[in-house]
């Protein structure tokens, strides 16, 4: 039986705590707590309740129909976590979260951001639960996911673009955890994917897993059988790893995760750390990194705001190494293609993250037979990626 993280916050060579003197008296306090509630009833009634009632779930299983038609192979269904009360899989994550700081009496939350998804369900929470919000998130993506940066103002959240390094995910999260350590005894880190000094990596993927703790039972129930694929894209993971999780025992099924092929694998323009990565430390956390022979960090490209961050949570490089998972690459332009199949032929305006996914896919459905059924976590919905689809339809007139 599938049983990870070690006691130490390891996933076999990966994971475990590289941080600053200064941060493991934050680190072993959040763990403490983590670990008194996690297995307690009140706190799961209550994580559970919000679920229900404020965010929307069960989540439901969609069939493309149309879609599996046009293939004229597998079958394609999607997860609809872009159905979730602020549009992604992220608040999932951050209500267990918030849920842990309350009971540690934090009135502070802070969150980095990417495609600004994690920090609208950041300050959502906050919202929702009273405390002050602060979000870093790079200048770059600041720009090119604006309608996100609104909602998180209107929610009462401060929004903090970083222009150092790249101005994106990677730097937001470096300046996310300088705040921590100086504002530690208020402030607690909700940490949007499962990277980081443990236990953030077990813990957010604990909280994400609702997602396929629902497609064990709902698949089965839909279709008569298990899937023959789940599939997610991977940027930091916690999508993919939430919707592989209560599956990783399940043998007879594949587990793919995507990860940005950017502008192709060849040009160096691209986020595939586990494809084209090594080992290294980033974070607080050993995993698989895009790096310079002398150790310093690659810039990562990706279209997709979520995808464009140079390394990848530890589970996700422990499962490629023991061959449970699989991990591709989708470029750009294979992620657009799916974006617009799935608005035309589905009436679904997926995000790009997704899109990544949802590309591998219609690449692989032609060559299966038709009664096999791939799962696709469609972990959000596109609202905030479509000043850059539309920037990219104009530059093809």
């Amino acid at each position: 039986m599938y049983n990870m993280p070690d006691k130490k916050g390891h996933f076999g060579p990966y994971g475990g705590v590289f941080a600053s003197e200064t941060l493991i008296s934050a680190l072993t306090e959040l763990k403490q707590a983590y670990e008194r509630y996690r297995n307690d009833p009140d706190f799961d009634r209550e994580w559970r309740y919000e679920l229900e009632h404020y965010v929307g779930r069960p989540s439901p299983i969609y069939y493309c129909e149309r879609l599996s038609e046009m293939t004229g192979g597998a079958q394609i269904y999607l997860k609809r976590e872009d159905l979730n009360h602020t549009g992604a899989h992220k608040v999932n994550n951050t209500v267990g979260q918030a849920l842990l700081a309350k009971r540690m009496g934090k009135k502070r939350v802070i969150a980095e951001t990417g495609a600004g998804q994690h920090g609208v369900a950041a300050a959502t929470v906050a919202a929702r639960y009273g405390m002050k919000c602060c979000v870093y998130m790079g200048a770059k993506d600041v720009e090119r996911q604006a309608p996100n940066v609104l909602r998180m103002k209107l929610l009462g959240a401060e929004v903090r673009p970083v222009t150092t390094g790249s101005g994106t995910l990677k730097d937001a999260l470096n300046e996310a955890m300088r705040d921590w350590v100086t504002n530690v005894d208020d402030t607690f880190y909700i940490i949007g994917t499962v990277a980081g000094p443990a236990p953030y990596p077990e813990m957010v993927r604990n909280f994400n897993a609702i997602v396929s703790e629902e497609t064990v039972k709902q698949f089965p129930a839909m279709t008569g059988s298990e899937p023959d694929y789940v599939v997610a894209c991977v940027g930091g993971g916690s999508n993919a790893i939430g919707a592989f999780y209560h599956w990783i025992d399940h043998k007879n099924v594949k587990l793919v995760g995507v990860e940005a092929a950017g502008r192709g694998l060849e040009t160096g323009e691209h986020c595939a750390s586990l494809e084209r990565g090594t080992t290294g430390v980033l974070h607080g956390n050993r995993t698989a990194l895009l790096m310079e022979n002398e150790g310093q960090i690659k810039p990562a490209y990706s279209i997709s705001a979520g995808l464009d961050y140079p390394g990848v949570g530890p589970e996700h490089a422990y499962l490629r190494d023991i061959g449970r998972a699989q991990y591709v690459a989708i470029t750009d332009q294979e992620a657009l293609d799916a974006f617009h199949k799935l608005c035309l032929i589905e009436g679904i305006i997926p995000a790009l993250e997704s899109s990544h996914a949802l590309a591998y896919a219609l690449k692989i459905a032609p060559t299966l037979p038709r009664d096999k059924k791939i799962l696709v976590n469609l972990s959000g919905r596109g609202d905030k990626d479509l000043e850059v689809v539309l920037k990219t339809m104009g530059e093809k007139e």
